[in-house]
């Protein structure tokens, strides 16, 4: 496939109204390639590679503001929105961080995210989308040899958002990075689970690069099944982790009542007659 390079704001061809200019910009927020917090050019800048009047580009920019996808600060510039947003709300987000059975829905739904967005980008994938996939497996190989579980996480969630481009789907794209902003947050977090588990960090990247060698040799099917089995493998951690921390507690609370128990049994030896003997009547 051949590609072709090209500025991110390119001139506006026709008309040089302040809607073409709106309609560039939404076209870049759409396709995912301004991401929410992404610093726009200055205004004297932006108006040259457009090849507008710079009150054009101000009619643009606030046009852009009033309808929620830019916010600008006095004297900082200006900033692509959220516009991905919370994906729950403040009280519901916190109540699904409360119980596992969320957590087992989340990684069922995106088992079946992942597989068909995998399998949507070995179809897709662009040599650039490859090109950023080797990197970002290189830079969570790099983080595993350092230990910095930090730089493991992020390059684990930007390998994910890259699959997601690299589909070439804009619903989909926007409903991934929904999802791993709460992985991404610790909101149903499952990394710690899976790290209890012995050689977690290498199978982890060995589960990466099969997604990744799987797409970049264009193989659908076998980037789905990567994808999936990926996915399982985590389910699988958090399932025997859960298990093992509640065989711990029940553990924990039998042993604390093991210490308790001959006290309380000399406590209540003491408290209570003592049996007559036998061959004896006991009656007055």
């Amino acid at each position: 496939m051949v590609e072709t390079k090209g500025e991110l704001f390119a001139e506006i061809s026709h008309g040089r109204t302040a809607d073409e200019v709106v309609r560039q910009i939404e076209l870049l927020l759409l396709d995912g390639v301004l991401r929410d917090g992404d610093r726009l050019p200055g205004e004297r800048d932006l108006a040259l590679r457009f090849d507008v009047s710079r009150p054009i580009l101000r009619e643009a920019l606030k046009e852009l503001e009033n309808r929620g996808l830019l916010v600008s600060q006095h004297g900082g510039g200006t900033f692509v929105a959220d516009i991905v947003g919370q994906v729950f709300s403040t009280p519901l987000t916190a109540l699904i961080a409360r119980h596992e059975k969320a957590t087992r829905d989340y990684l069922e739904y995106r088992r079946h995210l992942e597989g068909l967005t995998a399998e949507m980008a070995a179809r897709r994938a662009t040599e650039t989308d490859k090109a950023l996939l080797a990197r970002i497996v290189e830079g969570m190989r790099s983080a595993i040899e350092r230990g910095s579980a930090e730089d493991e996480l992020a390059a684990d969630v930007e390998f994910h958002n890259a699959v997601g481009e690299a589909a070439h789907n804009i619903i989909l794209l926007h409903t991934l990075r929904a999802c791993y902003r709460l992985l991404s947050e610790g909101i149903l977090s499952s990394r710690q689970a899976v790290f209890a588990l012995g050689d977690a960090r290498a199978q982890l990247l060995s589960q990466h690069v099969a997604i990744y060698q799987a797409i970049v040799a264009g193989d659908p099917a076998a980037a789905k099944a990567a994808a999936e089995a990926h996915v399982d493998f985590v389910a699988h951690a958090v399932e025997e982790v859960t298990r093992a921390s509640e065989w711990t507690r029940v553990s924990q609370l039998r042993q604390m009542q093991r210490e308790t128990r001959p006290l309380a049994a000399r406590t209540a030896r003491s408290a209570s007659p003592s049996p007559p003997p036998k061959g004896t009547d006991a009656k007055p």
